[in-house]
């Protein structure tokens, strides 16, 4: 992947951008309307359906969705070697945008703030993940740390789930 803030086009529905250096934008066209991604993405009992890549399973520790709610969840890899994310919601406006912390236990501290939206077109939805880094260097390790092929997999797990 280029790591230059310019524009990389992945594939037709999804696309990833580093608009400058503490920025990342993904993006994707989804087979389903706002509300029915709103509601697969914050419905407790289906985050482990889809959060995360195929060869992790996913466990939901906390997830109260409403304005200073905190949510986190638990990831294993293949191993059974766990670990957790957690945040905390800032903004939620039913079913066009959320804005919440995210943050890797494992390396602790360095903490994002992620913009997603849901903008109805035509019988499509186009999500977009707005992320917000401290520094180039938090924004480059979450890059690093395989950002574009995880995204990929989990957005690819939400369309499944969506569509049923």
């Amino acid at each position: 992947m280029n790591n230059n803030p310019s524009n990389t086009k992945n594939s037709d529905t999804f696309t990833l951008t580093m608009p400058s250096d503490t920025e990342v934008v993904v993006s994707r066209l989804f087979d389903a309307s706002p509300e029915k991604l709103w509601n697969v993405m914050n419905d407790p009992a289906l985050i482990s359906k889809w959060w995360g890549p195929h060869a992790t399973s996913t466990k939901v520790d906390k997830m109260d969705v409403r304005v200073g709610g905190k949510w986190r969840y638990l990831v294993s890899d293949e191993r059974g070697v766990e670990a957790a994310f957690n945040g905390e919601y800032k903004e939620i406006k039913p079913p066009h945008k959320v804005v919440f912390t995210f943050e890797f236990e494992p390396i602790a501290g360095h903490i994002s703030t992620q913009t997603v939206t849901l903008e109805k077109q035509g019988d499509k939805t186009l999500l977009t993940a707005h992320l917000a880094f401290a520094n180039k260097m938090d924004r480059d390790g979450m890059v690093g740390a395989g950002m574009e092929s995880g995204n990929r997999e989990t957005w690819d797990r939400l369309e499944e789930l969506s569509a049923k």
